[in-house]
């Protein structure tokens, strides 16, 4: 059990490894990290020359709690995505590279994404 659960954490090490390899952020084009744990999901805007965190959203801040979204959630995730689109829109930044990590793209990242995109964020 425990040796299956090292070959799965190597495995995803290796996954995002290959993926940051590929995936650079800038202060024009920064990084979209996204990150979800079991009850929260949170994204970030990262410049990655500067080292930098530009934005960020999660469903741990503020504005989400206030909405009554502070658990993970395909709703939840179209707002951080909006969220963290509006958020770029303040600091005058149009596009961004993805980074989905370890985890495949679909479901919460996809939600996410698609709702980034809708606010005006390309990538």
């Amino acid at each position: 059990m425990i040796n299956d659960l090292a070959k799965r954490n190597k495995r995803r090490q290796r996954r995002a490894r290959s993926i940051r390899k590929k995936v650079q952020g800038t202060a024009a084009k920064p990084r979209l990290s996204v990150f979800k744990s079991n009850k929260h999901l949170f994204a970030q805007l990262i410049d990655d020359e500067q080292g930098v965190t530009l934005a960020s959203a999660g469903t741990v801040t503020k504005e989400m709690r206030e909405k009554g979204m502070n658990q993970k959630g395909k709703d939840a995730a179209r707002q951080i995505g909006t969220l963290i689109a509006e958020k770029a829109k303040q600091k005058k930044i149009q596009a961004a590279v993805f980074d989905r990590g370890h985890n495949k793209y679909h479901g919460l990242l996809d939600a996410i994404a698609n709702a980034a995109r809708e606010g005006g964020l390309q990538f």
